[in-house]
């Protein structure tokens, strides 16, 4: 069954400068930023419809998430040591 949704991973950090920079990995380009992460998925939601109309509009193909496998890793510190 199709989904009639469109689903996108986003990633929201802090900023140097403060606040916090989101973008969507899958959208080249599609970055934006905000005082708090609240501001910041707002912000990434509205860019998010605003690109995908104009690939839509411009018959251009919506990419999709294929198997994308997100994971953090941990380092430790005796990893790193240079012997």
């Amino acid at each position: 069954m199709k989904s009639n949704n469109y689903t996108f991973r986003v990633i929201i950090e802090p900023s140097e400068d403060g606040g916090y920079h989101g973008f969507v990995p899958l959208l080249k380009g599609l970055h934006t930023q905000g005082d708090d992460i609240e501001k910041v998925r707002q912000n990434l939601k509205e860019a998010t419809i605003c690109h995908l109309r104009g690939l839509l509009k411009d018959s251009e193909p919506v990419p999709q998430e294929e198997n994308a496998l997100e994971m953090v890793q941990s380092i430790s510190f005796q990893e790193l040591a240079l012997t």
